[in-house]
């Protein structure tokens, strides 16, 4: 399917969810010259798809064909997992694919390197348009090839895009997760704490949230934090060391990733003797269920929803056309998180 079948597939969609339309409104949303757009309306014109009207277009009277006539987009989107935090990423993608008149396909990873490949390879082969990618790591040097030579328009999403790093050249979107770091470490240091310390497990998300707390600290006149990654094979040494932060090195706020690992960690330090938030305020990050624990975790919360969505914006975009455009620019979006305040952070006791 070449790119000017799907512009014009695009534009029947558009007409079919309004009835009619201006052209200069249909240029600007599909990143088009008037020129491009007046050559694709005068061919839909001509097999009687749509009637042309002064400045703009509208359906035929007679026109109520079944979609079947006018296929959409389809989009093929890899995630690492369907369960914790990409449910509502995938949602907010699928609906944005659907009011776009895109049918999303899903293909999952297992955080598996070759899986990724795997099943990008058979979405490629199912006949996908384009392609929303998230890869069970940052792309590193062992990604470059792969990355270069995939055979349809590509963004990558909630996956840090580097300068001059394999994946540079190609759209992303991806949530601000140093952002979310300074949100947490901002109110922490407005109760007043001003020992803080990271616990978080070994994630593509720690990077962003190690330099966003201690950008934060450093911008805010606090201590370097101390840091404890957690072993997933020994969680026990993770609250052993917790505690002695707590009792013996002046930390009294915490921001752990993720939620799982938080409300774990509460429940450990909580038979241990230490209690949220008397002599310890903790921030989690993801908000997944940061809201279910007791008591009620104050949480980061990424736009997951709002990333799948501009992900889906960003490749119908060049599905439709932008990129074929003489010095049309890529797109590295980022989207800040918000602080949720509940009942695991309070004023300091001193």
């Amino acid at each position: 399917m070449s790119v000017q079948q799907r512009r014009q597939r695009l534009i029947l969609r558009r007409l079919r969810d309004r009835g009619s339309a201006r052209l200069t409104d249909l240029a600007r949303e599909l990143g088009v010259s008037a020129v491009t757009l007046r050559r694709d309306v005068e061919h839909l014109a001509e097999q009687g798809l749509l009637t042309r009207t002064h400045g703009g277009v509208t359906l035929p009277s007679d026109l109520d064909r079944p979609a079947a006539e006018t296929p959409s987009l389809t989009i093929g989107m890899v995630v690492p997992t369907a369960h914790y935090y990409y449910p509502a990423m995938i949602k907010g993608a699928q609906e944005q694919a659907a009011q776009a008149g895109a049918r999303l396909v899903l293909g999952i990873s297992h955080y598996s390197d070759a899986e990724d490949r795997a099943q990008v390879r058979q979405l490629v082969d199912d006949g996908i348009d384009g392609l929303l990618l998230t890869p069970s790591r940052h792309p590193d040097e062992s990604h470059a090839e792969w990355l270069a030579g995939l055979p349809v328009p590509t963004v990558l999403v909630e996956r840090r895009a580097e300068l001059a790093g394999p994946a540079s050249t190609l759209d992303a979107v991806a949530s601000d997760h140093a952002h979310g770091a300074y949100l947490a470490a901002r109110h922490l240091a407005g109760l007043g704490h001003r020992g803080l310390a990271l616990v978080a497990n070994a994630s593509p998300t720690l990077p962003g949230i190690r330099a966003g707390l201690s950008a934060a600290a450093a911008a805010l006149g606090l201590e370097a934090p101390a840091e404890i990654v957690i072993d997933r094979e020994r969680p026990e040494e993770a609250v052993a060391g917790v505690l002695r932060l707590v009792r013996d090195g002046g930390v009294t706020g915490l921001l752990v990733h993720n939620d799982e690992d938080a409300i774990s960690l509460v429940r450990r330090l909580n038979a241990a003797g230490v209690h949220l938030p008397g002599e310890m305020s903790l921030v989690a990050y993801d908000d997944e269920v940061a809201a279910f624990c007791s008591p009620s975790l104050t949480a980061v919360a990424p736009p997951k929803e709002e990333v799948g969505r501009c992900a889906v914006d960003l490749l119908v975009t060049r599905l439709t056309g932008l990129a074929r455009r003489p010095g049309a620019a890529g797109r590295h979006v980022a989207l800040l998180p918000e602080l949720r305040v509940r009942e695991s952070t309070a004023s300091i006791s001193l």
